[in-house]
C-alpha cells in the first residue's frame, strides 16, 4: 500500500481537485450542500451521542442514530492485526480497564494491540465512573467498535440511516490506511454512487451521495484520500498551534507553561490572515469540499480552543466556495454564536439539544432510547 502519492497520480489528483475546488467557488454553501446530499446545517455527533452514553460505543452510536444525528463521526485506528476501529486517545486507558487486563501493556498504543484483544476490553465502566448521574448498568462491559460494526449500526434503523463522517486520526501512524478505509467502504457498498438526489427535506443522508464525509487534519492524508476516492467529499480540520496553524503568539499550551488549557487557547490568534487563508487554499486546491475548525467555547473546558469559526473567517471559507463544519459545540450560547458567525455544520456530543435547537427534534426522550436499546 503506497504512503507516498507516485508523481505522475500527484499532479492528476491536484488537476482534478483545481477543477472541483473552480466548480465549488460557484456555489453558495446552501447550493454545495445540496449538491452533495449533505444536510445544512448538518448535525454531526461527535464519537456518537458522547454526551449521554460512553464514546464511540454501540450505545452511543444508536442513541445518536436513533435521535435523528445526520452523521455518525468516528477517530479511525488500525489494530495489530490489520482491522480498523474507532478510538479517540492512541492509550487506551482513559476509556477502558486496559491496565486491569493487561497491566504489563497499559502504556502501550492500541495500535499494538490485536482487534481479540481490544474486544476483551470494558469501554463502558469508565463513563459511570466519571459521570455518576449519567450512569447505566447497561454501559457496563461496552466493546471497542470496528469500523464494520459501525456501518452495521448506521445501517440498521429502517427509521433513518445516518451517514459516517471518519476521521484518519494520526494517519502517520498507521501508512496506507486511507487505501484499507477505500477498501472496507467498497466492500460494503458506501461508496457506490446514488441513484437519485435526495428528495428536499429528507435527511437519510445514509442513501445520498453525500453518505460519507472524509476528514483529517494531515494534509499528506488529505492528498492520499483524494487519491483513493476522488468523489467523496472531504474536511481539513483546522488547528492552531505551532506546526498547524502559527499562532501570532509562536507558543504551544505545552510550551506556555499554564494550567488552563481554555484560557490559553481562548486568546490564540492565527499570526496574520494570511497564515489562515493558506489552510483554506490548501484544502480547496486538494480537493475538499469544507474545513473543520475550533471554537472557543463560552465556559471553557475540555473541548475548548482557539476560534477558527471568526465571522471573516467563515466568510473567506464560502469566498472559496468551501463548507465550514465547526468542532465540538453543546451548549446553546455557543451554539448560537457559531450559527450567527455563519457555520454549516456542527460536531457535537448532545445530539438531542443540537437537533432541537434546529427544530428538528427526536420523536421521544434520550432516557427512552437508551431502555429501548437495551442500555
Amino acid at each position: 500500500m503506497p504512503a507516498t502519492l507516485h508523481p505522475s497520480a500527484l499532479m492528476l489528483g491536484l488537476m482534478l481537485g483545481c477543477g472541483l475546488a473552480q466548480a465549488a467557488e460557484q456555489l453558495a454553501p446552501e447550493a454545495l450542500a445540496a449538491r452533495l446530499d449533505i444536510p445544512r446545517p448538518a448535525v454531526i455527533a461527535h464519537r456518537g451521542a458522547s454526551f449521554d452514553a460512553p464514546e464511540s460505543t454501540a450505545a452511543s452510536y444508536t442513541l445518536a442514530r436513533d435521535l435523528g444525528a445526520d452523521y455518525l463521526e468516528m477517530d479511525l485506528q488500525r489494530s495489530k492485526d490489520g482491522v480498523l476501529f474507532a478510538l479517540h486517545d492512541n492509550n487506551l486507558q482513559r476509556t477502558t480497564d486496559v491496565a486491569h487486563k493487561f497491566p504489563e501493556r497499559k502504556d502501550s498504543p492500541a495500535n499494538a494491540f490485536t482487534m481479540a484483544e481490544l474486544k476483551t476490553l470494558d469501554a463502558g465502566s469508565w463513563f459511570n465512573q466519571a459521570h455518576p448521574d449519567r450512569a447505566r448498568p447497561g454501559f457496563v462491559g461496552l466493546k471497542i467498535l470496528t469500523l464494520d460494526e459501525i456501518i452495521d449500526i448506521a445501517q440498521g434503523s429502517s427509521q433513518h440511516k445516518p451517514g459516517l463522517y471518519i476521521e484518519t486520526k494520526e494517519p502517520q501512524l498507521f501508512p496506507g490506511i486511507e487505501h484499507d478505509l477505500k477498501e472496507q467502504l467498497q466492500h460494503r457498498g458506501w461508496l457506490s454512487p446514488s441513484g437519485s438526489t435526495l428528495a428536499k427535506g429528507d435527511l437519510a443522508v445514509g442513501q445520498g451521495q453525500g453518505k460519507v464525509v472524509l476528514q483529517t487534519f494531515d494534509k499528506h492524508s488529505l492528498e492520499l484520500l483524494y487519491q483513493e476516492m476522488p468523489r467523496v467529499p472531504k474536511i481539513l480540520l483546522l488547528w492552531l498551534a505551532p506546526g498547524s496553524i502559527e499562532p501570532a503568539s509562536g507558543q504551544s499550551f505545552a510550551s506556555s507553561g499554564e494550567t488552563d488549557k481554555a484560557a490559553f487557547y481562548a486568546r490564540q490568534q492565527p499570526r496574520d490572515q494570511a497564515e489562515f487563508k493558506r489552510w483554506v487554499d490548501f484544502a480547496k486546491a486538494r480537493g475538499a469540499i469544507g474545513t473543520g475548525p475550533s471554537a472557543a467555547l463560552s465556559g471553557g473546558g475540555e473541548q475548548s480552543y482557539a476560534d477558527l469559526v471568526q465571522p471573516w473567517m467563515n466568510q473567506y471559507t464560502h469566498e472559496q466556495g468551501l463548507l465550514v463544519h465547526v468542532y465540538t459545540v453543546d451548549e446553546p450560547v455557543d451554539l448560537q454564536k457559531v450559527m450567527s458567525a455563519g457555520v454549516d455544520g456542527i460536531f457535537t456530543n448532545r445530539s438531542d439539544e443540537l437537533l432541537k435547537y434546529f427544530q428538528r427534534p427526536a420523536g421521544t426522550s434520550v432516557s427512552r432510547l437508551l431502555d429501548a436499546s437495551g442500555y
